[in-house]
């Protein structure tokens, strides 16, 4: 078993817990359970959240049993955090689906990372079975509506007339205050983890839990005391009553509680991580492909690469060292960027993605791409400009120098002219001069042609 919190600490990962030094005995004194909670609003999740995995990843490796949240049940209700507006209420059947394509991720993480099966937990498991009555008695009471205000998620939302919160949304900090209680209570769970930004919501549920135990040990005296006055035919169940009470208090008298939050991810330059000119930046290769997660770590600014290395890989305290003095000497070099992109795309997508990733990156770089897989193609060239043209124009040969203008590569004939005869002009890798003709033998999977002007300059041609 290794020191979860000394690991954390090494990584920068620590923004608040509840107690360090209570905390670090209680990891310390044997096997702990600890849980993160992730919201199903849609069918993958974003690099975003690869902190909070990641965080669970070495909860694991450190030997204890970490716990994956998923929100089947306040998936239905809306995180109003974050939200200027009311959310879209999802279908169930839309946050079952999105529940589902969550999972693909947390089986692929744990899968390269040595793991086995991930251990996930679907709230609705329990939320379902928890009564209105049950919620306002058992729940609500516990609540108040004057600390529920302050919160900012609800503060700003109060504040803007036009869009309010609905009793939905401003109920769901109860929900996950019970998602805690519940863990506690049923699973020995012991610790929850989050952004910084959940640190109110962790607390909200500890809290949760010690009016529980005590409205129990007053519930229990209570029984204590009338049982001296209970008539006969009360004493047996009394006593059963009070039996009841004592196994409980004495099951989860062990059982502490702790939290533990990391701070938010954010770029050197200001500008907000995971975020591209596409978009965001997804953890399923259905949204984003391995090529582009590989090419996201490896274009990542030169200041931000020490940070992801600890934040985001696997990798030890020695490794990140050697990659960040690497890295300091010659960052030009990209050696820490190409070993970041190389661990993150293995671990999502595994080896051979991974390879293929970067082969494609280097078949651009190179402009040899006539070897790269139809699909690895695709995506290698996604970001580029493109266009589409008629097959059959191909039977006759197609000039290049006209070509060029028209496929914007060039400005002019006079300059088309110009790069064709010094040989700055490329198809699919092969240098083409002022006399070169496209034609059906250059197509690349029978429907594509890569036109690559200098270094940089690429335009896909689709032929249809």
């Amino acid at each position: 078993m290794t020191d979860f919190i000394s690991e954390m600490q090494w990584r920068g990962l620590i923004a608040q817990t509840t107690g360090e030094e209570k905390l670090r005995a209680h990891l310390a004194g044997g096997v702990r359970k600890a849980y993160v909670g992730f919201d199903p609003t849609a069918d993958s999740l974003t690099i975003g959240n690869l902190v909070g995995i990641m965080v669970l990843v070495r909860f694991a490796k450190a030997g204890h049993q970490p716990v994956v949240v998923v929100g089947g049940g306040t998936g239905l209700i809306g995180d109003p955090s974050g939200k200027s507006a009311e959310r879209l209420l999802l279908t169930p059947e839309g946050v079952d689906a999105n529940v589902r394509g969550q999972t693909r991720i947390f089986d692929a993480i744990w899968k390269q990372a040595g793991l086995g099966t991930p251990p996930i937990r679907n709230n609705y498991e329990w939320l379902a079975k928890l009564s209105y009555l049950e919620a306002l008695r058992d729940v609500g009471k516990h609540f108040s509506v004057n600390m529920m205000i302050q919160k900012e998620s609800v503060k700003e939302r109060l504040h803007n007339r036009d869009q309010g919160i609905s009793y939905t949304e401003f109920s769901y900090m109860i929900l996950q205050a019970y998602d805690y209680k519940y863990l506690w209570e049923h699973d020995g769970v012991t610790m929850q983890m989050g952004g910084s930004d959940q640190f109110g919501n962790i607390v909200c549920g500890a809290d949760l839990i010690d009016k529980q135990w005590n409205q129990t040990v007053a519930l229990l005296a209570a029984h204590e005391e009338a049982q001296l006055l209970a008539e006969p035919t009360e004493v047996q169940a009394r006593e059963q009553e009070i039996e009841r009470l004592e196994r409980w208090l004495a099951e989860r008298a062990p059982l502490e509680k702790h939290g533990l939050t990391w701070p938010l991810v954010t770029k050197t330059d200001g500008g907000k991580f995971g975020k591209t000119e596409s978009g965001a930046v997804w953890l399923t290769a259905d949204r984003t492909s391995p090529y582009a997660f590989y090419q996201f770590w490896l274009n990542s600014a030169d200041a931000d690469i020490p940070k992801f290395l600890r934040i985001f890989t696997l990798m030890s305290e020695e490794q990140v060292k050697e990659l960040d003095a690497k890295h300091a000497a010659n960052a030009g070099a990209r050696e820490a960027h190409r070993a970041l992109a190389q661990h993150m795309t293995t671990l999502l997508h595994g080896e051979e993605q991974m390879l293929l990733a970067e082969k494609a990156a280097q078949a651009l770089f190179s402009g040899e791409i006539a070897g790269l897989p139809r699909t690895t193609l695709e995506e290698a060239l996604a970001s580029v400009p493109s266009s589409t043209h008629a097959l059959e124009d191909l039977e006759q040969g197609v000039a290049l120098a006209e070509f060029l203008v028209k496929v914007q590569l060039a400005s002019s004939m006079r300059e088309a002219k110009e790069f064709l005869k010094n040989g700055s002009v490329s198809a699919n890798g092969r240098k083409v001069g002022i006399d070169d003709k496209l034609t059906g033998a250059d197509l690349l999977h029978g429907s594509m042609i890569a036109l690559r002007r200098g270094k940089k300059n690429w335009h896909l041609t689709r032929w249809e």
